[in-house]
Formats: structure tokens, C-alpha cells, sequence
């Protein structure tokens, strides 16, 4: 094993359960979530040479977010396109556990807003860390985060959502 693959494997070996924590958040699936950081990992190895002297985490967060929205794109496109028949959907099972209250919650914000809510509340990076992941500006984080949280509100009730929030800190 080279000098590389041995730096890649020791950066997987500690980082892979965090990045597929955020890597399912932002898509709210285990499966897609599990091919999102396989995605990253590679993308990152691919280019391991420029980014492990500077910090690989962020690069590998903002591959994962930005393939995560990527996906809820094509995903949101192929809805659109006219199918002939239209495909089986498996009934959904109802679960009044939080957690899953939560994550169909995350699912129904566009995947930019949940990109912002998953860094600043899960990952608990600050605003400025946040626009620096999905290269945008401040004011952009601020007002989806604001948009975000009104939905999150609206959908599960403030108490919920403010509990939800002071959890995911703790």
C-alpha cells in the first residue's frame, strides 16, 4: 500500500460514520445515502493529491451536499417528464416516531434549504462554514435558513422544531 492509499484509508477509517451521518441527512435515505459518500470518497481520492494538505472534510461535505442536490434535481426533473405508465409506489408504513416525523420533514425541503439546516444544526457549522460548503454567500445561508425553519415550523409545530433543534445540539 503507497504513502497515498495509506493517508486516503487512515482519512476514511476516521471520518466515514460522520460523513454518512451528513451525507444522510441531506438526502433522507440510508441507500442513497451510503452511494452519496461512496461518490464523495471517490471524487476525493481522485483528487487526494491537492486536497489532503489542506483540509479533505470540507471537501468531501460539499461533494456530498452538492451531489445530494444534484439527485433531488434529476429526481424532481424525471417527475415532470410524462411517463407511459406510471411506476409502483410501496405504501408507506405510518411511524410516529420523531425521528421519522423529522426526516419526512428534511425530505420535503427543497434540497437546498436541507443542505442548510443539516450543516448549521447537525454538523453545528456556523454560517460563514456553511456558505463556504455550498459556495454561496452569508445572506444566502441566513435567508434559506430562515425559509427552512418556517416550513420545518410549519410542518411540525414550533415546540417541535425548537426541541428538535436544541437535541441535535446536545
Amino acid at each position: 500500500m503507497s504513502g497515498v492509499e495509506h493517508d486516503f484509508g487512515a482519512f476514511v477509517a476516521a471520518r466515514a460514520t460522520s460523513l454518512l451521518r451528513v451525507a444522510y441527512l441531506a438526502c433522507g435515505d440510508e441507500t442513497e445515502a451510503e452511494d452519496l459518500l461512496q461518490t464523495a470518497l471517490e471524487r476525493t481520492y481522485k483528487n487526494w493529491d491537492r486536497v489532503r494538505h489542506s483540509s479533505p472534510e470540507p471537501y468531501v461535505r460539499r461533494v456530498i451536499i452538492n451531489a445530494a442536490i444534484s439527485r433531488a434535481r434529476r429526481r424532481a426533473i424525471l417527475k415532470i417528464i410524462p411517463m407511459y405508465s406510471p411506476p409502483e409506489t410501496s405504501a408507506r408504513a405510518t411511524d410516529l416516531d420523531l425521528r421519522h416525523v423529522l426526516m419526512e420533514a428534511l425530505r420535503a425541503l427543497p434540497p437546498r434549504q436541507r443542505a442548510v439546516v443539516v450543516l448549521r444544526y447537525w454538523e453545528d457549522f456556523s454560517e460563514t462554514q456553511t456558505a463556504e460548503v455550498l459556495g454561496c454567500t452569508v445572506g444566502t445561508v441566513k435567508s434559506q435558513t430562515s425559509k427552512a425553519m418556517a416550513k420545518l415550523r410549519s410542518a411540525l409545530g414550533r415546540e417541535t422544531v425548537e426541541g428538535v433543534v436544541r437535541n441535535a445540539r446536545a
